[in-house]
């Protein structure tokens, strides 16, 4: 066995997670090994989440999720297989992610998110909630604010993606690269990098900051030329999953377009123009995986308490083909 302070690495471990090992040290490593991850929400997004999480060897993921899979899935769940449509979405996920990494011990959870009562958060260490209302978004980060577990809530319509993150008080290491100069007086100037590890902490504010952030402010307006429509593009997203009870459907394509612009007038007029909302209608592959694998990083570092995370709120841009980070509702 390797390792010590309670997790343990087999010697079986210990090879196939060399080179992660190298990458972040054997007890970051640990650390992930320790972890119990909850994804709420199996859709392809979730996919992308969930492999990544599974590949780096956590201790366990429970995929919970009431849904059935339905044919337009497969642009981007590719978890569930072509045969499993009509079935439980986390059942019929479950035996592809198990084959990813046998070591890691997988639960697929047929029950709703609403169902769950918030005593059931306190069984992980980060819970990831994904295409869920914004009331049960709430719900759920307060109920992991009281039991001390990181929160993630994340989605992704059509192109446009993003990601929050509620570390509450977070503790990481971060490694700080200087040169140090190493040469004799009169001699030619000469430096080496010198790296040291620094222990930092950071505090993080509930979802609910997300909802009460202004993107009216003039200070947020003159950074749209930068970062394009996001923000008051995922609020009108989000407005529209809680009255309709459903996203945008490109079946549906004229009747939601007409209501995504009367969402936008209502909510953010003369902010997010027309063709924001072409590129919301059905999940794709290369989508999913760029915020996906944004996601998954950020619960990596979390977990392993390995470099900075993200403070807090990550977009992704289908126009630019770019990711950004804003920084909401901080006051540190």
């Amino acid at each position: 066995m390797v390792g010590t302070n309670g997790t343990e690495l087999s010697e079986h471990e210990a090879e196939l997670y060399d080179r992660q090992i190298r990458l972040w040290g054997l007890d970051s490593q640990k650390r992930l090994r320790g972890a119990r991850i909850l994804i709420a929400g199996l859709n392809g997004l979730a996919a992308e989440i969930v492999k990544n999480i599974v590949l780096t060897g956590v201790k366990s993921v429970t995929l919970l999720d009431d849904a059935l899979v339905t044919p337009t899935e497969f642009c981007s769940q590719f978890l569930a297989p072509p045969t499993s449509v009509g079935s439980n979405r986390a059942e019929a996920s479950l035996a592809r992610a198990q084959n990813l990494n046998p070591m890691v011990e997988l639960k697929a959870d047929p029950a709703s998110l609403a169902s769950k009562p918030d005593e059931f958060f306190r069984n992980f260490d980060v819970v990831c909630v994904i295409g869920a209302p914004t009331a049960e978004q709430l719900r759920v980060n307060r109920a992991c604010r009281e039991a001390n577990v990181k929160f993630f809530t994340a989605d992704l319509w059509g192109m446009f993606g993003f990601s929050f993150a509620d570390l509450q008080e977070h503790e990481f290491a971060e490694d700080i690269s200087k040169h140090k100069v190493i040469s004799k007086p009169g001699e030619r100037t000469k430096s080496e990098i010198v790296t040291t590890t620094v222990k930092r902490t950071l505090h993080f504010p509930p979802y609910q900051a997300l909802l009460d952030f202004d993107y009216r402010d003039a200070t947020f307006l003159g950074k749209l030329k930068r970062t394009g429509p996001a923000l008051p593009l995922l609020r009108v997203l989000q407005t529209f999953r809680d009255e309709e009870k459903r996203d945008p459907d490109y079946r549906r394509r004229s009747e939601d377009y007409t209501k995504l612009q009367q969402l936008r007038d209502t909510l953010a007029p003369e902010l997010v123009p027309d063709d924001a909302f072409v590129h919301v209608f059905a999940q794709i592959s290369p989508a999913a995986a760029i915020v996906g694998g944004a996601v998954a990083h950020e619960i990596i570092k979390v977990v392993s308490q390995k470099e900075a995370p993200h403070r807090n709120v990550f977009l992704f841009d289908p126009e630019r083909c770019c990711g950004f980070v804003e920084l909401v509702g901080a006051t540190e």
